[in-house]
């Protein structure tokens, strides 16, 4: 619409506007009305021609585009962005180049699209030949042979007629099979931490993770891939084959993987020593297997083990010096500490203490230290700042002061390590934290391992956010619990409050006076509290029935029992031991599993209750017999039971549902997403829209489906 009233009229001849004039603009005023409405039906038509195409259109416009293009709607709501994208690619469709955009797009995974006619063993046509096709198996290409069954097959096969898309025994590929390869878990990075000496064995044996377990180490997809293996582009483990080096059987010796385009500053892995944190070079790298530790380093050398996360160095007096190390290591979401990015919240005016690091700010190289001002100070909202991933061996006692704050927190991008000793032999050497009168205390983005957290004294509120307390206070080599008795959060009355937000947290102990005191209000929230064992209380006291405590959780899975006072809220959550709620008049369970033999207020949605109504309601239709009702209600309780790819910390698919769990946990939340911590991943919508994209871009007679490398 034009910006001038007068348009039309500016169109009258003048003496009709001169005589207009004379009697007081009447003509102008009507014109001008006409104008308006002249504008809005100008309006319109311009609006009819721009809602013919997806960038300009209404709002309201883009579900009939998408229905005339044919898009089929995914788990949300339409979308402008996913029209357009599909009308782009619908010239492409069928491609495997647009089927894996379109799979990147939908589903947020890297992913690879692979024909599996290409791979089937054929008859060669003398007038046609493809010497890269149908060949017998070459048992000495070990390379080829790791790659079995994998996205980049190089072995031919006869056809398996089973379907790819089959949900109960999917075939190896047939000719019309597109088989999309898809990688969940992401990689992590770790940056400049010291190696965990393994003395047990000998003090030239390390591990990567400085927690002391084994851990896989994953490729940074980040690295320059160019002219390299298509693996170097992907967040998968580093297989000792491919970190050796891998030529492709060029004259020049040219390689497509090993240690250069693993090792260094920029790539996946990196190793440094003496005093100067010198970086090996990497052609003292090599690569061996330190599964017991038996193989010896020639001289000027360093062995490595990618797929344990392993390090050894030659005999001798000169490796007792210090090792740091970068890796990278898989998992499947931001949670507890982490070189991820993430918001960090503090009062305004609050004083920050820097720890660490080697920027020119940095105040103090331990933390012992910045608390020693702190306390000096005594300011009312205070920051202790962590700003590197180093690992803190230090006595640490915090006492908060009337109506004081502190946060100890790891900056952005940082995973610091506090590892508690046993620094006394009479008491225990927990990191504790005492309160005078309404103090706050938070931890973020710290990990805290050999010993737990105590928290006494009159302290208002405590905060957990994007923290690890170690389970069981350490890790093996083999991940498992080094103290599997031991609480790793006890609470000895105080707080009134308590919130834990995406972290992984050991048991809690809560020792408070029931008859003085009012129950702890707990709020834990995409969280995994994790007692190593579900015999074990995840969440009690010390010589009572339940602890003091109102619980409130969302979105999390806990190993363990659970024996609260009350459980006010549960929700999409899952409880692998039994659940003893002493007020089962108060609060609510809803869309949670909830183990047999659990007393717990009522429940709504949940699981295995579902399951055995449904078996109650056939015994009510006289469609099976009591016999029959037993038997197959302990089946249904079997079948729903939820399954994990590990129940173990430091595995890199620790605490994920396994494919083969049944559906009413992995869409059993209230929005049909998955139970437990990772709700919000929404895998279970992701794998549905990435099947109605498949059946909308793969050809015509192809039977597309997907396998999950991670």
């Amino acid at each position: 619409m034009s910006a001038n009233p007068d348009r039309l009229y500016e169109l009258v001849p003048a003496i009709y506007r001169l005589r207009d004039a004379d009697q007081g603009y009447l003509l102008k005023a009507l014109l001008r009305v006409a104008t308006e409405q002249y504008g809005v039906l100008e309006d319109d038509i311009a609006k009819l021609y721009e809602n013919w195409f997806i960038e300009t259109c209404e709002d309201w416009v883009v579900p009939y585009i998408g229905g005339l293009i044919g898009y089929e709607r995914l788990s949300g709501p339409v979308s402008r962005r996913e029209v357009a994208e599909t009308i782009a690619l619908r010239r492409r469709k069928g491609t495997l180049a647009a089927v894996e955009e379109v799979a990147r797009a939908v589903s947020g995974w890297p992913v690879k699209a692979v024909e599996f006619y290409r791979r089937m063993a054929v008859n060669q046509n003398i007038n046609a030949l493809h010497m890269d096709r149908g060949r017998t198996a070459e048992l000495r290409d070990m390379d080829a042979l790791g790659e079995l069954y994998g996205p980049f097959d190089e072995m031919a096969r006869n056809v398996d007629v089973r379907r790819l898309s089959s949900s109960r025994m999917r075939g190896a590929g047939n000719i019309p099979a597109l088989g999309l390869f898809a990688w969940r878990l992401k990689s992590y990075t770790v940056t400049g931490t010291p190696a965990y000496c393994y003395e047990a064995q000998a003090p030239n044996c390390y591990e990567f993770n400085p927690l002391g377990s084994d851990t896989p180490l994953f490729n940074n997809p980040l690295s320059d891939t160019h002219g390299a293996a298509p693996d170097l582009a992907l967040p998968v483990p580093i297989r000792r084959r491919l970190f050796e080096e891998r030529d492709v059987g060029d004259p020049q010796g040219k390689t497509v993987s090993g240690v250069p385009y693993y090792y260094g500053d920029t790539r996946s892995l990196t190793i440094r020593t003496g005093a100067g944190r010198d970086p090996v070079p990497a052609e003292q790298i090599v690569a061996a297997d330190l599964g017991d530790w038996s193989y010896r380093p020639l001289p000027d050398t360093v062995a490595v083990d990618p797929e344990r996360g392993r390090l050894m160095f030659p005999p001798g007096p000169s490796r007792r010096q210090q090792v740091w190390v970068s890796y990278s290591y898989g998992f499947s979401a931001d949670m507890g500490g982490g070189e991820y990015a993430r918001t960090l919240r503090q009062a305004a005016g609050a004083v920050v203490y820097r720890v660490g690091g080697a920027d020119d700010d940095i105040e103090f190289k331990k933390i012992g230290d910045a608390l020693a001002r702190w306390s000096a100070e005594a300011p009312a909202e205070a920051v202790i700042e962590i700003a590197d991933s180093g690992v803190y061996t230090e006595q640490l006692e915090i006492a908060l002061k009337q109506g004081q704050s502190l946060q100890l927190r790891a900056a952005s991008g940082a995973r610091p390590i506090i590892h508690m000793l046993d620094w006394r032999t009479s008491a225990p050497d927990s990191l504790s934290v005492t309160g005078e009168g309404d103090c706050w205390f938070v931890l973020d983005g710290i990990v805290i391992s050999g010993r737990g957290v105590q928290i006494e004294g009159d302290v208002l509120g405590v905060a957990l956010r994007h923290c690890t307390l170690v389970p069981g206070w350490g890790l093996g080599c083999n991940c498992e619990p080094v103290r599997p008795t031991e609480a790793s959060l006890t609470l000895v009355g105080a707080p009134r409050c308590l919130t834990i937000e995406h972290s992984i947290v050991g048991a809690i102990q809560v020792d408070r006076n029931q008859a003085r005191q009012e129950p702890l209000q707990l709020r834990i929230a995409d969280s995994i509290l994790d007692a190593t064992g579900n015999d074990a209380v995840a969440l009690g006291t010390s010589g009572k029935l339940c602890a003091q405590v109102v619980l409130v959780i969302r979105r999390s899975t806990v190993f363990g029992q659970v024996q609260v006072h009350a459980l006010e809220l549960g929700e999409d959550t899952i409880f692998m031991g039994e659940v003893l709620a002493c007020r089962r008049q108060q609060g609510c369970l809803r869309f949670c599993y909830v183990p047999p033999g659990s007393r717990t207020p009522r429940r709504f949605e949940c699981q295995p209750d579902m399951v055995e109504k449904a078996v109650g309601d056939l015994y009510a239709a006289s469609r099976i017999d009591a016999v029959e009702r037993e038997v197959l209600l302990e089946r249904e309780r079997l079948r729903v039971e939820p399954q994990f790819d590990a129940i173990r910390y430091g595995k890199p698919v620790y605490c994920r549902l396994a494919l083969a769990c049944a559906t009413e946990i992995s869409r059993g939340a209230h929005d049909e997403s998955e139970m437990g911590v990772f709700h919000d991943l929404f895998q279970p919508q992701r794998i549905a829209d990435l099947r109605t994209r498949l059946r909308e871009f793969t050809p015509a007679g192809a039977d597309a489906g997907i396998i999950f490398e991670s």
